[in-house]
């Protein structure tokens, strides 16, 4: 991962970017604010450590003010002499992800930051599910299996993204009850039985692999054949 220190403390600086460089990281460091805030604008990061009291017209809360309001959202922990409760309440609030005080240990501060980088990395969303041929686009809220479209009901379109969501896994009637009908109690009707009996003349009918199987006593599984 690529980090910037920007600490103006020479020992510190150095104790800092020779942990992370020995475990592999590429560190950038500027010793006052100035420089600070263009590497901070101009270069990507996976996270930045900042100092609270830096020379060169601009402190550490500056510069996070200035990279929050362009919208810049780089992990940012500080790292400050400051210990004061009020201090920390301050630097948090003013943008910093997270706050160590000085002194701090090396495998503390790593940690720290490994944390702040997991939490700022944006897991895609899944806009398609598929089991075999058949897939949901869950954007156009639209089936297809081999290409061609089938068309569902509202409640046949929940109950198909539900078993394709858990495929290959058996479902229960009480987790379809639940997550499906949002019901907390078994109503005592066959709902279940005659919208799995309509989806799967909807998805399997005419075709030689059935996805949507019956798990006796057990509930269902939506899975291709191997």
């Amino acid at each position: 991962m690529k980090f910037l220190i920007v600490e103006d403390n020479p020992q510190v600086a150095q104790f800092v970017r020779k942990g992370l460089g020995e475990a592999g990281h590429t560190v950038d460091h500027a010793d006052n604010g100035r420089d600070g805030l263009f590497m901070a604008t101009t270069e990507q990061y996976d996270a930045i450590i900042m100092d609270r009291m830096l020379p060169g017209g601009v402190d550490g809360l500056g510069i996070i003010d200035a990279l929050r309001r362009t919208g810049n959202a780089t992990p940012i922990l500080i790292l400050s002499a400051l210990a004061d409760v009020d201090e920390r309440i301050r630097g948090l609030r003013a943008g910093g992800d997270d706050y160590l005080t000085k002194p701090f240990a090396y495998g503390e501060l790593e940690a720290r930051l490994q944390a702040l980088v997991r939490r700022g990395r944006t897991v895609p969303a899944q806009t398609m599910l598929a089991v075999g041929d058949l897939s949901l686009d869950l954007l156009k809220r639209q089936a297809t299996r081999g290409g061609k479209a089938i068309m569902l009901k509202p409640r046949e379109y929940k109950l198909l993204e539900y078993l394709m969501r858990h495929a290959g896994q058996v479902v229960t009637r009480t987790m379809l009850l639940e997550n499906v009908w949002e019901y907390h109690f078994d109503p005592q009707t066959n709902v279940i039985d005659v919208h799995i009996s309509n989806l799967r003349q909807k998805i399997d009918a005419g075709t030689e692999k059935p996805l949507l199987k019956t798990v006796r006593g057990a509930g269902y599984m939506m899975a291709a054949e191997a």
